[in-house]
């Protein structure tokens, strides 16, 4: 009984100690979600409309000249960016990301992929080291990119992408992210980045009309590289949030869990310790009664 009692015991002791950490973790994750997300929101209707018009240059220029980036063609070699964390214990996120990441080749590119034909560039380790394990063409170049999150790092793989799709070593570039929209949601997403997409010519929205000054030609061929470089960068942005919110989340969750079966124990211990006591009253009775006899 008496070792019944001290393994419980150990186990509250083990429990508290967990709840201390997952605690700890919860604060840490808060205050670096609130740095993250006032990056992201002042960030993102800046890139939303750059890429937007962008979309619209690529769409009214079709025809009038050639924009490399925006060339389409058959594809046969595929580019996906795949944007994880680099740390654990963030609940499903990473895992929703490398199971989009998977989900997409095989449902848009399982040929190319038989043929090795898809490439991965992962930034963050968690989506290299799983890819990698799963035999698919994982590559480190970039991986280590939240280790110093800033634009400059996050610029050299946009061009290098650039670079690699104007060379033709790639016919289509994707990014695979998650979308931060608050603490406990994300949005998992997979965003064309190259070939630029072009507006869908419908008959409820019209193509945007620009009139350029200096030459279009100049004026795209410097806007262009800066629009992609903030599409990328904030891809990036969006995933540091989602990474601290949903690791703030699952932070919380473990917290409670560690309440519920700390009053499980409780109640275990008590028990144990109540039927000790009658045990040991039943002996001193029957030991009384025994020499009294």
């Amino acid at each position: 009984m008496a070792g019944q009692l001290k393994e419980v015991r150990n186990r509250i002791k083990s429990v508290q100690s967990t709840q201390q950490i997952t605690k700890a973790m919860k604060m840490v994750s808060a205050a670096k979600l609130r740095r993250a997300q006032d990056a992201i929101t002042q960030m993102r209707p800046y890139a939303q409309k750059l890429q937007e018009m962008l979309s619209n240059i690529v769409s009214n220029t079709e025809g009038d000249m050639s924009i490399k980036l925006a060339e389409e063609r058959a594809v046969e070699k595929v580019l996906l960016i795949v944007i994880t964390s680099d740390r654990g214990l963030c609940g499903g996120y990473n895992a929703n990301i490398i199971k989009l990441a998977k989900q997409t080749i095989a449902d848009k590119y399982a040929n190319q992929h038989k043929k090795g034909n898809v490439t991965i560039w992962n930034i963050g380790k968690k989506g290299y080291e799983s890819l990698l394990k799963a035999g698919y063409k994982a590559d480190a170049t970039y991986k280590d990119i939240f280790l110093n999150l800033n634009f400059e790092n996050v610029q050299a793989a946009a061009q290098a992408a650039m670079k690699a799709f104007e060379n033709k070593e790639f016919d289509a570039v994707e990014i695979i992210y998650s979308e931060f929209k608050n603490a406990a949601t994300q949005r998992y997403t997979a965003e064309q980045f190259l070939p630029i997409p072009k507006v869908a010519n419908t008959g409820a929205t019209k193509k945007s009309d620009f009139i350029f000054e200096p030459a279009r030609e100049e004026l795209i061929a410097e806007l262009m590289p800066k629009i992609l470089n903030t599409q990328l960068y904030k891809a990036v942005l969006d995933c540091n949030a989602s990474e601290h919110g949903a690791r703030m989340t699952a932070m919380d969750k473990a917290s409670e869990n560690a309440n519920e079966l700390l009053k499980t124990l409780k109640i275990s211990y008590n028990r144990a310790r109540q039927a000790a006591i009658t045990t040991e009253l039943t002996e001193i009775v029957s030991g009384a009664a025994a020499l009294q006899g």
